[in-house]
């Protein structure tokens, strides 16, 4: 196997290898989608989730939108956004939302939420109208709905992925190995028979995991090969970056040869997009992914 010398875990966590520095948010495309997103009181996966790409993704006016509050019901040691017992859900928000990505002109949306173990359906109605309100008012717009885990509820997953996305995500986060670890309200299994199901349901499939966590590069693509096993189209790799001291720590920086070697390794394997880097995340250049660019 492919394998290059890792920064040592101490050096590690003072300070960052020069790949992983970006410039500071600015310029007036990034205060416009501020602006919006304050106006029309929303969330972003962008600012909860501490996204290194924020600057880039809103300087060329687009962000990720998350829905049904910024409380998530789970606790997995690697997100930044808060967790607990979220509100009462706001109905009006799905109507908020596509009215932003309309004002924003958005050509390619991506919508993702927090969890809601705590709610019967998941939260699949607020997909549901979130979905369909983009449709009606951008009709030309793409979308793409990075989901959580339903904890096996399939009649609420068919709800969230029937309203008319293009694309549908689900990510893996990490290693099976890792789970426990880094997710531990969530089942490896299970997440896979979810992209399954998203499959067979006739979606465009994608998913995405972290590395630095203290994972093998054995291990890795043994996830790779699980995901196309259950029908993954699309995947991303990123390296993790702890959002705080409370959070997991950063096992590894990950040099970005490792990220180009994967990239190209999970496309011999038969992945119809693989973005792989320190910066990548879920829903970055997810304009890319909507339509195959190769026959399998």
């Amino acid at each position: 196997m492919f394998e290059l010398p890792i920064v040592e875990k101490k050096e590690a966590r003072a300070r960052k290898p020069k790949w992983l520095r970006v410039k500071i948010p600015s310029g007036e495309n990034f205060k416009q989608v501020r602006n919006i997103v304050n106006e029309y009181k929303l969330h972003t996966i962008c600012q909860s989730g501490h996204c290194p790409n924020m600057g880039e993704c809103w300087g060329e006016g687009t962000a990720t939108f998350m829905i049904l509050g910024n409380t998530c019901t789970r606790s997995c040691s690697f997100c930044a956004v808060k967790t607990g017992r979220p509100p009462e859900y706001d109905t009006d928000e799905p109507l908020r939302v596509a009215q932003a990505i309309q004002l924003m002109k958005v050509k390619h949306a991506v919508i993702t939420s927090v969890n809601r173990d705590e709610l019967k359906d998941r939260g699949a109605s607020i997909w549901y109208d979130t979905v369909r309100e983009v449709k009606t008012l951008s009709p030309s717009t793409t979308i793409e709905t990075l989901i959580p885990d339903v904890r096996a509820n399939w009649s609420a997953l068919d709800t969230m992925i029937s309203p008319g996305q293009e694309v549908v995500s689900h990510n893996m986060e990490t290693v099976k190995r890792l789970y426990r670890k880094v997710r531990p309200q969530a089942k490896y299994q299970r997440s896979l028979d979810q992209i399954r199901r998203t499959k067979e349901f006739g979606k465009r499939t994608k998913s995405g995991i972290m590395v630095g966590l203290g994972e093998t590069q054995d291990e890795v693509l043994a996830v790779m090969d699980d995901l196309l096993e259950h029908g993954c189209d699309v995947l991303t790799i990123g390296q993790y970056l702890q959002p705080t001291k409370m959070h997991i720590a950063i096992a590894e920086y990950v040099h970005p040869d490792v990220f180009k070697m994967y990239e190209e390794v999970g496309l011999e394997r038969g992945f119809d997009f693989v973005e792989s880097g320190p910066l990548v995340r879920s829903s970055y250049h997810a304009e890319k992914h909507v339509f195959p660019r190769r026959s399998k």
